[in-house]
């Protein structure tokens, strides 16, 4: 029987390489985006949240195979907290109880290379304890001067996302229930997302001086998706809590032989 997966931000970018290829497998996908989507939800607000797991509950009969938590936001601004970190925890936390019937259950997150950037460590503290109105409060403080410290806004929902994932993942309601839970890292990948930044030589020289990509530079969707592909597949049994970085180098370049 065919493997069902959910994919959050499934109409576009990553998320939309990913079901295409899922699909182009004969897998069955249950897209989650705030539009063109099997379940049009948004994950920005609680009610969005809970709607969109009862949509999917219903769409799959009860039971699903994989989720894959990928929609988010790189605006600076307060929304990104609300989709990228406590949409993707509430995404994943939700959908949890729907693997328990899969032979194979399988989740993960998209994080972001910007994780090794300039963070807040106030929002980030905020965002580990899970308190949703503070950590937006403190990014309305942030947006305030967009240029500057707005840029924190995402690399600090990113960097969230990657210690929730080391601190989760071990656990026995995820790898004491027979479930990898991972995370991984892109580089800069050519989605909507990053269009007006890419959009020009200059533009394209400028991002790689800052996120530095020696192996292929930017790269297409589908190199994310192909991974994401294998990390929820039944052939992934041991692979736990990583945090895997597929970003042409740029964890290397910048990180030297660190190996945390």
């Amino acid at each position: 029987m065919p493997r069902t997966s959910v994919i959050t931000g499934s109409a576009s970018g990553i998320g939309k390489a990913t079901r295409e290829l899922l699909e182009g497998r004969g897998e069955r996908v249950i897209g989650v985006d705030i539009h063109d989507a099997d379940v049009v939800a948004d994950l920005a607000t609680t009610d969005g949240r809970t709607a969109m797991v009862d949509a999917v509950r219903t769409a799959a009969g009860g039971s699903i195979d994989a989720v894959y938590a990928v929609a988010g936001l790189a605006l600076p601004a307060p929304a990104t907290v609300a989709v990228n970190y406590f949409g993707t925890v509430a995404t994943l936390e939700g959908l949890r109880p729907l693997l328990a019937g899969s032979d194979a259950p399988r989740a993960l997150l998209v994080s972001s290379m910007a994780a090794l950037m300039a963070t807040d460590d106030e929002l980030v503290a905020l965002l580990a304890a899970g308190d949703e109105p503070a950590a937006l409060a403190r990014a309305e403080v942030l947006a305030k001067e967009p240029a500057a410290t707005g840029q924190l806004i995402y690399s600090s929902t990113k960097l969230g996302l990657s210690r929730w994932v080391r601190r989760r993942a071990a656990a026995g309601e995820w790898a004491g229930a027979g479930i990898p839970l991972n995370a991984v890292s892109p580089g800069i990948i050519a989605t909507p997302m990053t269009a007006d930044l890419i959009a020009t030589p200059e533009g394209r020289e400028a991002l790689l001086g800052i996120v530095p990509m020696p192996l292929n530079g930017i790269a297409e969707p589908i190199v994310v998706a192909r991974l994401l592909a294998w990390l929820n597949s039944p052939d992934n049994t041991h692979l736990c809590g990583q945090v895997i970085y597929v970003d042409g180098g740029s964890d290397v370049v910048l990180r030297g032989d660190s190996v945390w």
